[in-house]
């Protein structure tokens, strides 16, 4: 199992990647991995506003289909495109393979309830 020691984790198993006042989205290696395959992946509409730990989306896999929820608060400003033809990316790597970007408001409260990656592994044993 890999995790980034750059990037922030939620307990529910996605990553977040800070770049300015901009923060990518994706799930874990652990999450991906616990999925299988993926085959589907739904995700937001452009400027669609999330709180804390809404559904964002889902990604299904051959195994089960789960809800993607948003570890932090924000408005959706990139959507990973490539991922509605192409979801299988999402396996082959997971930490490059984003799902959404959204703008964060107040990186301060935001970004103190994420694990750092040291956190996060401790939960994945």
């Amino acid at each position: 199992m890999k995790i980034l020691k750059e990037l922030l984790y939620s307990n529910d198993h996605e990553w977040v990647k800070v770049e300015g006042n901009k923060a990518y989205i994706g799930i874990t290696d652990f999450a991906q991995n616990s999925l299988g395959e993926i085959v589907f992946v739904e995700l937001p509409e452009l400027d669609t506003e999330f709180s804390k730990n809404d559904c964002f989306g889902v990604v299904e896999s051959v195994k089960a289909a789960s809800d993607l929820c948003i570890p932090i608060s924000g408005k959706v400003v990139e959507i990973n495109e490539s991922l509605e033809d192409s979801p299988e990316l999402v396996n082959d790597d997971p930490y490059g393979s984003w799902m959404i970007a959204v703008q964060i408001e107040d990186k301060t409260t935001e970004l103190d309830d994420l694990l750092k990656a040291e956190e996060y592994e401790k939960i994945c044993d």
